[in-house]
């Protein structure tokens, strides 16, 4: 199996609260895993970690290849691992293709030596950039909002934006942190589309914690369930609705529909 992701026997305390309790996890490259459970299960937590929020206590996080404890968040996602949050955040004066073009970092325009001196070069790397956004846009089907505020965009529309940005700086792996929130059902499915294209044709690799086990089911071939801070068991949506001692951790005892 090829995993673009291993967490080994982590753990995460605040204080005297552990939150993250011997936690090992593999997310294979290529795949979207859905991570579910009860809320106070530290998936939240989980994904601070991994995206560098805070250190872990104790353990091991691999991603792509190499341990990444301890890097900053800017750093992860110059290697490719982005996170997205619960609510989407943009810059609210910029168009939506304005915004998709801020995301590629290092441009030679933000030096203003390189704007009076090299002007030909700030250009052609513009318009580079301009194209890579223009191709996003047209892949997610945005071209009828690319040019309004990303103020002025709806919930759903600014999570498919947020998914573009994923698509500018070509990313490796994508946390997505409840995909459905603030997202009305019919652009829901919209976003879903997307993100399924953007693994079958694009092959991108997703880990997404939801909360809506219908989206779950549709989305994920894998499934992780964490209970009390570690994974209590993996499997596809199936086998998790068939497991009596998920469904009473998770779900109280009750129908898992």
């Amino acid at each position: 199996m090829n995993n673009i992701l291993t967490i080994s026997r982590v753990n995460k305390s605040f204080n005297a609260l552990k939150v993250i309790n011997d936690c090992s996890i593999e997310i294979e490259r290529g795949k979207i895993t859905g991570l579910i459970g009860p809320n106070g299960a530290g998936k939240t937590t989980l994904f601070n970690l991994i995206a560098g929020a805070f250190p872990a206590c104790s353990g091991e996080i691999h991603f792509d290849g190499e341990e990444i404890g301890g890097l900053a968040s800017n750093a992860l996602f110059n290697k490719g691992l982005l996170r997205t949050f619960q609510i989407a955040q943009e810059f609210s004066n910029l168009t939506a293709l304005e915004n998709l073009m801020m995301v590629v970092d290092e441009q030679p325009g933000e030096k203003l030596l390189n704007i009076w001196f090299k002007p030909a070069k700030v250009n052609a790397y513009e318009q580079q950039v301009r194209q890579k956004a223009q191709e996003v846009i047209d892949f997610l089907k945005l071209n009828h909002i690319k040019n309004e505020l990303a103020g002025n965009l709806s919930g759903g529309q600014k999570k498919l934006l947020e998914l573009g940005r994923t698509m500018m700086v070509d990313a490796k792996l994508v946390l997505l942190d409840e995909v459905a929130a603030g997202v009305n059902r019919t652009l829901l499915q919209d976003l879903l589309d997307n993100i399924q294209r953007m693994n079958t044709e694009l092959g991108y690799t997703f880990f997404v914690i939801e909360h809506d086990m219908n989206m779950i089911a549709q989305l994920c071939p894998s499934v992780i369930v964490m209970a009390e801070g570690r994974k209590m068991m993996q499997g596809s949506i199936d086998d998790i609705r068939a497991n009596p001692e998920v469904v009473e951790a998770y779900f109280g005892g009750g129908k898992v529909s």
